[in-house]
């Protein structure tokens, strides 16, 4: 095991990624400028002025820019740029207008000048040509005053079709739309103002949606837990885990709207909650643990007293009151009477718990590894957990969960990226190599399924040994899910 143990998958460099984003971002501000004013624009020659000055430092650096787009990744001079919640819509925009140009290169030497901008980014703001979209761009820009920015056409990707590809945009979109909707209406709520229900409402529908038309790719985004935006990220991933329980159990899309509904909205009692209290990363006194405990019945106040659902679903509100409670009847809150939660109730303490508990925040710098979480909750009574659930949720990621890192018997190490569907085989998901049997990276990451045999022998190719913890080996989970 130690060869593999001493090759960490370090991804880039943190300036030259934090100079990327900034570099997006820059072309996003100055392209949406040069949308809305004409380029004599104060505001627009402003956004001009940081896109150059942006670029000519990274140029000045780094003797070049070469901006790549490959499949879904970009690359600024090798360095892989990640994609997170705060720069989505700047990666979504430039890439989006990339691709339908065709250029897959952006080259930008340190004599650009600041006059050479507006009219590349008008270019890429066009219309692309019907036939031929690449070659009409480089004729456009040859035509242009743009002498030293230049382009080349897409890369050629390989092993993904044109329907993966796109059902993962559709997916990644709905993630981040949803965390977004999320963000806005539980800071609306801890300050006391109006909620845009009908956003909530999209929202979820779009996750259902996505669930139902495709489920793998809506489970490799609750691998992004960010941990800044724990808040939100976790109230999504949430309503999809949840979605994608219900859906094992044979739910009507009314009835996983429903649910949904309930789900993104199941902590909505702790915006009520100091958040010195919340974010607290050291362990709780006996009177904020009180506090904390008293939030499933703010959550159901909240949920009764918000305009805007004339219809609001009261299986829906049931589950912020009872999404910690067990099915033994201990938990919290405590009940007078004794009380079962109800099923939707009961789907949601395990998507809670399963998400929660695979994720890094302010009092649990290293969560567990998510097989290893399933197992605990299948296996420990005192957990709570209602194990019908439990299993359909198994049913549904597999014995290693979507994310799980894992060592291979070829001492090769990869990533879960899908569940497999027949119950016999939950243990032979689809892997994504990431090293070879030395420690060494494998390019382009090929995906592998544990089904396939030796036509020899007839045993499996491969085999999952143990799981492990990426942050031993510098991995982002995430990053190879978006």
């Amino acid at each position: 095991m130690s060869r593999i143990a001493v090759a960490p998958l370090v991804q880039s460099g943190g300036a030259l990624q934090a100079q990327g984003r900034e570099l997006l971002t820059a072309f996003h501000a100055a392209a949406q400028a040069l949308k809305l004013y004409p380029v004599e624009n104060a505001a627009v020659q402003k956004a001009i002025g940081e896109l150059h000055r942006v670029a000519h430092r990274i140029a000045e650096r780094e003797g070049m820019i070469e901006l790549q787009l490959v499949g879904d990744f970009f690359f600024l001079n090798d360095a892989r740029l990640r994609l997170d919640l705060s720069n989505y819509v700047a990666f979504s925009f430039l890439s989006d207008a990339m691709s339908r140009h065709g250029v897959g290169f952006i080259g930008i030497s340190p004599e650009v000048g600041p006059e050479e901008w507006a009219p590349f980014l008008a270019l890429l703001l066009r219309e692309p040509a019907p036939d031929e979209p690449f070659a009409r761009f480089v004729s456009r820009l040859r035509e242009s005053p743009v002498a030293h920015i230049t382009v080349d056409g897409e890369r050629e990707r390989t092993g993904v079709s044109e329907d993966d590809d796109q059902a993962k945009q559709l997916a990644k979109r709905t993630y981040f739309q949803s965390v977004q909707v999320a963000r806005e209406v539980l800071t609306d709520v801890r300050l006391g103002q109006a909620v845009n229900v009908r956003r909530v409402k999209r929202a979820v529908q779009s996750i259902v949606d996505q669930v139902l038309n495709n489920e793998t790719a809506m489970l490799g985004m609750t691998t992004l837990r960010d941990y800044d935006e724990y808040t939100f990220t976790h109230s999504v991933n949430v309503c999809i885990l949840s979605v994608v329980i219900g859906q094992k159990l044979g739910f009507t899309r009314l009835q996983l709207y429903e649910l949904g509904v309930g789900a993104l909205f199941h902590d909505i009692g702790k915006m009520r909650v100091d958040v010195a209290i919340t974010n607290k990363p050291g362990p709780l006194t006996e009177e904020e643990f009180r506090r904390i405990q008293e939030h499933p019945t703010d959550g159901l106040l909240e949920l009764f007293s918000m305009r805007g659902f004339s219809e609001m679903p009261y299986r829906a509100m049931l589950v912020a009151y009872e999404h910690h409670m067990k099915v033994d009847q201990s938990g919290y809150p405590r009940n007078i009477r004794p009380r079962t939660p109800s099923l939707f109730g009961r789907i949601v303490a395990v998507a809670d718990g399963f998400d929660a508990a695979t994720s890094r925040r302010s009092y649990q710098e290293f969560p567990a590894t998510p097989d290893a979480v399933l197992k605990e909750m299948r296996e420990n009574p005192r957990r709570g957990y209602d194990q019908l659930i439990v299993k359909a949720l198994i049913s549904a990621t597999g014995v290693y969960p979507v994310g799980t890192l894992v060592i291979l018997d070829t001492f090769e190490m990869g990533l879960v990226v899908e569940a497999n569907r027949d119950p016999t085989r939950l243990h032979q998901p689809k892997v994504r190599l990431l090293t070879d049997a030395m420690g060494l990276r494998i390019p382009d990451s090929p995906i592998v399924d544990l089904t396939e045999v030796d036509p020899a022998t007839g045993r499996p190719l491969r085999s999952i040994i143990k799981t492990t913890d990426p942050e031993k080996y510098g991995i982002r989970v995430g990053d190879y899910f978006i």
